[in-house]
């Protein structure tokens, strides 16, 4: 038994779960907790804001697959993280948070004690996926260790861990907490299932696949079954790079679509298939089934998928270990089509052909692909150019480089949370793209990025307003603008005042030699793009499509 306070055997229960990296900002509540990362040497990233934290964390967990966890305190707090906590449960990023509570004496009695919610676990299940108390400190391993299986188990996402003030920071006996051996998270797979979907599948002529961030570990499983069928395999968002686009069967969204209308089979692999079924049908009418379109398969190891959107035929199951069965079924019911190479590679290029439209943010992207390694981290946001690549605008070679927020679209993510991307990746490069608005929203970041020496490489945009915003009300409600042009600072000046090395660009062939630069420094830098007001093409009719080009 060794005698330490709550917040002491809160850490050493994280560090039990592998963790050598916190996110986080100290205060009174918590204090125990930061003692037990100071005696424990953990590698601690203090930001600027408790958002920020959230938002590292889920990058780190997003770009690794390991478990992000950040540490704030409770109320206001843990309130300020909640943006980058749905949005982690938007991108199924495995994220733990630590936060404190108000004495437990007044749980519950609504006194106003300092940082008192309502009802704080009950506040935060109502946005992640579970929210735990440590009410008896003699409990802590187990709640830490369930919080750490929970979040990484299943369908990915974030939770929490909370302990009154008064008992983190009193002292007891404990157990030195035993190393965890994360489990095997494969259940058990239905063969009547898995045949049906083998007959299925041989039955097909043109069938596709979609994956999302189910699928980011199965990229090799993924690719077998691809290439048994010559199927392409596309994705919108979290799931691209499980094949690479510029794989023969790769395919970004925009070419997907050009093969969507003779597409007989869908096989759908971790994702809630938000393209074709949202995107490029009804965006504004919920259907619990497709109504139109080819026979679906979904493979998700989340059973409520098979609720939330149903198929026609569903295996749960680990998206890696199903398409390994499928696989060693169908080797010898089918052979590749190999009529279909040709339709796809049709398909990549029509699509590649009508994306030389959207400029100039098309010009800008093929620069930047063209100077970031294949391993390369890309950091979008939500704007013109973030847009762009949703649709292929940016080939996307690997899984988990290219790092998206999910269905929550949270404006002002992507520079925080490219942070964490370099603080789990420090030895790949890591490009942050943003809009002047988005990126205000943590500039106060480029600090930390600074003080820890985080070598993200960040390009503003500076259209001087919310650039999809302005596009907006010009197109949709006569160009009255309320609220979408912006003024902007001088960043360059801004950047150097940080201590982070500031460039000025305006063309793309300027991009280039700047960000090659940076990237081989492997410091902060920002490099600013000047751009007029609502000169961007929208890439939106591309998002959107009413059918083939």
């Amino acid at each position: 038994m060794t005698n330490m306070t709550g917040g002491e055997a809160i850490i050493e229960s994280v560090v039990a779960n592998g963790v050598d990296t916190i996110f986080g900002i100290p205060g009174a509540q918590i204090y125990p907790l930061f003692d037990g990362i100071y005696k424990q040497k953990l590698n601690l990233i203090v930001p600027r804001h408790e958002q920020a934290a959230a938002y590292m964390a889920m990058g780190y967990a997003k770009s690794s697959g390991k478990t992000g966890t950040f540490a704030v305190v409770p109320g206001p707090g843990i309130l300020n993280t909640t943006a980058a906590l749905c949005t982690a449960m938007g991108n199924c990023s495995p994220v733990v948070g630590l936060t404190g509570q108000i004495p437990g004496s007044f749980l519950g009695k609504g006194r106003g004690h300092l940082h008192e919610l309502k009802d704080q676990p009950g506040t935060l299940r109502s946005i992640i996926k579970d929210a735990f108390s440590i009410t008896d400190p003699r409990q802590t391993e187990a709640v830490v260790n369930r919080a750490y299986a929970t979040a990484a188990q299943g369908r990915p996402g974030p939770v929490t861990v909370e302990m009154c003030w008064d008992t983190m920071a009193a002292p007891a006996e404990f157990e030195p907490p035993a190393a965890v051996v994360p489990t095997a998270d494969t259940p058990d797979i239905d063969l009547d299932s898995l045949a049906a979907a083998a007959r299925m599948i041989a039955q097909a002529r043109k069938p596709m696949i979609m994956c999302g961030a189910g699928a980011l570990h199965a990229s090799e499983d993924v690719s077998a079954l691809a290439e048994l069928l010559n199927a392409p395999v596309t994705a919108f968002r979290s799931g691209r790079g499980v094949v690479a686009e510029d794989h023969h069967l790769g395919v970004a969204s925009l070419a997907a679509r050009q093969l969507w209308d003779d597409c007989d089979l869908l096989i759908g692999i971790g994702s809630r298939l938000e393209m074709p079924y949202m995107r490029w049908g009804n965006y504004m009418q919920y259907e619990s089934k497709p109504s139109s379109g080819p026979k679906l398969i979904r493979i998700d190891i989340d059973p409520a998928q098979m609720e939330t959107f149903a198929p026609d035929l569903g295996i749960v199951g680990d998206s890696a270990h199903v398409c390994r069965l499928l696989v060693d079924r169908l080797q010898s019911l089918v052979s590749p089509a190999p009529d279909r190479l040709d339709e796809i590679a049709r398909a990549k290029a029509v699509a590649w052909n009508a994306l030389q439209k959207v400029q100039p943010q098309m010009a800008y992207l093929d620069v930047i692909r063209q100077v970031l390694p294949r391993d390369g981290f890309y950091v979008p946001e939500l704007s013109q150019m973030g847009f762009t690549t949703w649709v292929g605008g940016l080939p996307v070679y690997q899984p988990r480089t290219f790092v998206e927020s999910g269905y929550q679209g949270t404006l002002g993510y992507g520079f925080p949370t490219a942070l964490g991307v370099k603080v789990a990746n420090p030895d790949k490069a890591v490009v942050s793209v943003c809009g002047d608005g988005g990126f205000m929203f943590g500039v106060q970041e480029l600090m930390t990025a600074v003080e820890f020496n985080i070598g993200v490489v960040t390009i503003v945009v500076n259209n001087h307003s919310y650039g999809n915003v302005r596009r907006d009300q010009e197109m949709g409600y006569g160009g009255r603008f309320c609220g979408s042009e912006l003024q902007t600072p001088d960043f360059v000046k801004m950047a150097e005042s940080f201590g982070a090395r500031g460039y000025r660009v305006s063309t793309p062939a300027e991009l280039k030699p700047v960000l090659a630069t940076c990237i081989e420094l492997d410091q902060p830098c920002l490099i600013e793009i000047q751009s007029e007001r609502g000169q961007e093409s929208s890439p939106w009719e591309f998002i959107h499509p009413q059918g083939t080009l």
